[in-house]
C-alpha cells in the first residue's frame, strides 16, 4: 500500500486536516485580544523536524530553566524499548532526545541521565534506536534499566490495584524527569503515550499485564509526577504497536505535544492520533486519582504551526 493511501486510511481527513485546531483551550485569560496573556498549560506543535518543534514549544513555556536549575540532575526518560531503526517509530525520536539532553544542560544541569527498562535486550535497544548516540553528543549519561540492584521497592499511597513496586533510582532520585514517549497504538493500553511510558521506570511490569494494566498505569502516575512531558509525533505507529512490524505502520505525522499534565498531554495526544480519550481507559481513571485534567477546554493553549 503506498503511504499516501495508508494515511487516508489510518488517520482519516478530519484528524489530518482539523484535529490540531479542535483541541480546546484558551487564547488568554480573556479571550483573544484580552487585556493580558496567561500562562501557557500546553503547546502543540505541527509540521517541523523534532529539534525544531521542541525549541519552538520549549521557549513558550519559558525556556527549560523555567524546569531546571543549575546544579540539579535531570532524567529524561524516552522509550527505548524495542530493539528497532528510528523510522519504525517504536521508541522515541533520538533527534527529540537529543535536543531535550541538550536543552538541560545548557539550562545548567549537572547530569542528565537517560534510562529505559526495555523489552528488547538493552544495549541493543538503546544503539539502534540512535538515542545512545545523541544523548551521549550532547553531553548526556546513558544507564541501564535492567540491573534490579538499581530499583527500591516503593509504596503508592493512593494506588488502587498498584500499591506497591521498584522503581529505578534514577526515578526516584532526580530533581527534575523529563517525560518523553513516543505516541503510537499499543495492543494492551491502546495507547502508549505519558503515562504508558512510566511503565520504563518500575522493575516488574508484568505484575501491570496481570491486573488492571490500565488501573495500574493510572495508580503509578498518583506516585511522583513528571516535571514536563513531551509527546513525540513526528513518526507515529499508527498499528501493530508496541513492537510494529515495518515501516508501513507508520505516519509521518509531525506533531509535539508539552505540558506537565500527563492527563492533558495524553488527551490532546489522542485526539490528534484520531480516537476520544474514553477509548483510552486510564486516562479518564487518572483523571479521577487526580493526576490532571481531560478538560482541555479550561487550559490555555498555544498552538504553533511551522
Amino acid at each position: 500500500m503506498k503511504r499516501r493511501d495508508f494515511l487516508k486510511k489510518s488517520i482519516g481527513a478530519t484528524v489530518a486536516s482539523g484535529t490540531f485546531l479542535s483541541l480546546g483551550g484558551m487564547n488568554s485569560a480573556f479571550g483573544a485580544g484580552g487585556f493580558f496573556a496567561a500562562p501557557v498549560d500546553l503547546v502543540a506543535v505541527k509540521g517541523g523536524g523534532p529539534e525544531v518543534m521542541f525549541d519552538r514549544a520549549i521557549a513558550e513555556l519559558g525556556g527549560m530553566k523555567a524546569f531546571v536549575k543549575a546544579g540539579q540532575t535531570v532524567l529524561v526518560k524516552p522509550n527505548i524499548g524495542w530493539d528497532a531503526a528510528p523510522e519504525r517509530a517504536a521508541n522515541t525520536n533520538p533527534l527529540l532526545v537529543g535536543k531535550i539532553v541538550e536543552h538541560c544542560k545548557n539550562a545548567g544541569a549537572k547530569r542528565v541521565i537517560v534510562f529505559d527498562n526495555t523489552c528488547d535486550e538493552w544495549t541493543r535497544c538503546y544503539k539502534n534506536s540512535g538515542i545512545e548516540a545523541a544523548v551521549k553528543s550532547a553531553g548526556g549519561e546513558m544507564v541501564t534499566g535492567k540491573d534490579e540492584k538499581m530499583y527500591r521497592e516503593v509504596t503508592v499511597p493512593k494506588g488502587k490495584v498498584l500499591k506497591t513496586t521498584k522503581v529505578h533510582q534514577a526515578y526516584l532520585d532526580s530533581d527534575v524527569i523529563i517525560n518523553v514517549p513516543v505516541m503510537k497504538n499499543h495492543g494492551g493500553a491502546t495507547m502508549t503515550l505519558s503515562m504508558k511510558n512510566l511503565m520504563g521506570v518500575v522493575w516488574d511490569r508484568g505484575f501491570w499485564h496481570r491486573n488492571d494494566l490500565h488501573q495500574c498505569i493510572a495508580d503509578f502516575a498518583t506516585f511522583k509526577k513528571p516535571t514536563l512531558n513531551v509527546i513525540d509525533a513526528f513518526n507515529v505507529m499508527k498499528r501493530n504497536g508496541p513492537r510494529g512490524v515495518s515501516v508501513d505502520d507508520v505516519v509521518n505525522m509531525k506533531y509535539l505535544i508539552l505540558t506537565p499534565d500527563m492527563v492533558a498531554a495524553d488527551t490532546a495526544a489522542v485526539k490528534v492520533f484520531g480516537i476520544e480519550p474514553s477509548a483510552v481507559k486510564h486516562i479518564g481513571l487518572a483523571e479521577q486519582l487526580g493526576v490532571g485534567t481531560t478538560k482541555l477546554d479550561n487550559l490555555n493553549i498555544k498552538r504553533i504551526t511551522i
